[in-house]
């Protein structure tokens, strides 16, 4: 749940990074000299910022699923036969919704 909150702010971040960029941009697109390569600058900072997110963002989301995929293998290792069953009403579950189409 901290990793969805998490997630959402930062592309929340990242979008305002982004639009915050695109009219810097803009901008300088509109000035000339000194003034607009300060524009660009700017703008490709916020832009390396946003990509540093994404980066930090996706690494955090794939340190999460190795440890939700390290937790579920030792839960199947330590109660194999509890793995079994669960899976086993799962799958008949899923027969009888299957069944009733």
């Amino acid at each position: 749940m901290m990793l969805d909150s998490s997630l959402s702010t930062t592309r929340n971040d990242m979008r305002t990074l982004i639009k915050d960029a695109q009219t810097l941009f803009q901008e300088a697109s509109a000035v000339t000299g000194q003034k607009a390569e300060e524009l660009r600058s700017k703008g490709l900072a916020m832009l390396d910022t946003a990509v540093a997110k994404a980066q930090q963002a996706q690494s955090a989301a794939i340190e999460t699923s190795k440890e939700l995929a390290s937790s579920a293998d030792n839960l199947v290792k330590d109660n194999p036969w509890k793995a079994v069953a669960i899976s086993g009403g799962v799958g008949l579950l899923l027969g009888m919704l299957i069944a009733r189409r």
